[in-house]
């Protein structure tokens, strides 16, 4: 049902390429931003991988949709904190963005795959 290895899921490898975004961006941030903004950012977007990777480890569906959903959060904080750095640094950030909302879409259609699969289950 799952498959073998979270690194099988493309999801995940975007999730990968976000996290070397963020970073690229985040080394631009002036020094203040190390301990702040930098550091939130780093952490929440790290998440999104790791939230994908432990779910999928769990080999239990239900388990795997929620560990989805907490990934989908850290997305959220992401892009806020994504907007405040182009706001407040003006640094262009919409390349990052438009990857926030592919992983999003990949993460909701995962959800609703896993959830029907569920349903099905539970009608049989």
């Amino acid at each position: 049902m799952l498959s073998r290895s979270y690194k099988d899921l493309v999801v995940w490898q975007k999730s990968i390429e976000f996290v070397e975004l963020i970073y690229d961006v985040t080394e631009q941030l002036p020094r203040e931003e190390l301990y702040g903004l930098s550091s939130q950012i780093r952490r929440a977007a790290i998440s999104v991988p790791s939230n994908i990777a432990e779910g999928q480890r769990r080999k239990n569906v239900k388990e795997f949709i929620q560990f989805l959903y907490i990934a989908d959060g850290s997305l959220a904080e992401v892009e806020t904190q994504l907007i405040i750095i182009r706001r407040r640094y003006k640094k262009e950030v919409s390349d990052i963005l438009d990857l926030v909302g592919e992983i999003q879409k990949m993460l909701y259609s995962l959800i609703k795959i896993f959830s029907s699969k569920i349903k099905a289950n539970c009608k049989n």
